[in-house]
């Protein structure tokens, strides 16, 4: 019987002791010099392949934002369509979509991204109403992020607006709970930078269902809280995503070598956070 996502998350970051999640998003302008001269498809195959086989030994995740990939056109897309496979099973693939449409539509995307790409998981967003999340439900083994608390500056200007139920991020959580109950393949992002939602997150969640966290790195997010607050009860279901401060640690020759060893300096780190934070199990 296949695993449900939750499983698989589970014991992915358990087998990999690692909860780190690499964002691999091509910026042409922090690109390495060297690179900078090639055509985008072999670019972004020497790039993208340097920085996976650097980071493997490292990483529970990858995360790959559409965006990131439609600036090189068809080059792009080609690309990204060849690394679920270069990456692998043992590791989990996300497609950073932030979508959110009609149903029908969103079957669109899922089959998508699941069964042509081969992606494990995307995020989307709830703003059409949770109608537009039954595509992904019926599907147990593959899962979803759905954008609760983002990390950007301007997040609150919607995703704090009070409701009944508290501020609307964490309305958002409370419905994530009980379709990840009833599914067992939701999870929610929340943003690093936000530090105090991590709390009130966990304690909604409870165990088991993953919280993917950005804004770690370049944008300055509080890892010591996010790991501290964020973690369930096994000290696991977090994935804590870097993409910056890992892909552009050298813009030199020793590019790959710097993406490993930032890989590993913030999978030491979050272990060294989480021990003793809870027992393991």
């Amino acid at each position: 019987m296949a695993l449900r996502f939750h499983q698989k998350v589970d014991r992915i970051l358990a087998a990999r002791n690692s909860l780190v999640c690499v964002g691999l998003d091509p910026d042409p302008a922090l690109m390495p010099r060297s690179l900078r001269r090639l055509p985008p498809g072999p670019l972004l195959d020497r790039f993208l392949g340097g920085i996976i086989q650097a980071t493997y030994p490292h990483a529970a995740a990858y995360k790959m934002q559409l965006g990131a990939y439609l600036q090189y056109g068809a080059k792009g897309i080609e690309v990204l369509s060849r690394l679920p496979k270069k990456i692998g099973p043992t590791r989990l693939r996300i497609l950073d979509l932030k979508a959110n449409d009609i149903p029908n539509v969103m079957r669109m995307h899922r089959d998508a991204a699941f069964k042509t790409f081969g992606f494990d998981a995307v995020t989307i967003t709830p703003w059409l109403g949770w109608e537009t999340l039954e595509p992904f439900l019926e599907d147990p083994t593959h899962g979803t992020f759905v954008v609760a608390h983002s990390s950007n500056p301007g997040s609150p200007d919607f995703q704090e607006i009070p409701t009944p139920r508290g501020p609307l991020w964490l309305a958002v959580v409370g419905e994530v709970r009980r379709l990840a109950h009833a599914h067992g393949n939701v999870g929610i992002v929340v943003g690093a930078t936000f530090s105090e939602a991590f709390r009130h997150a966990r304690g909604v969640l409870g165990n088991g269902i993953p919280i993917l966290v950005p804004g770690v790195g370049a944008q300055g997010g509080s890892l010591a809280t996010a790991v501290r607050e964020g973690v369930d009860a096994h000290g696991r279901a977090l994935l804590v995503n870097a993409s910056r401060s890992i892909l552009y640690a050298s813009p030199e020759k020793d590019w790959k070598r710097a993406a490993g060893q930032e890989a590993e300096r913030l999978k030491t780190q979050i272990n060294q956070l989480r021990a003793g934070l809870r027992t393991p199990g």
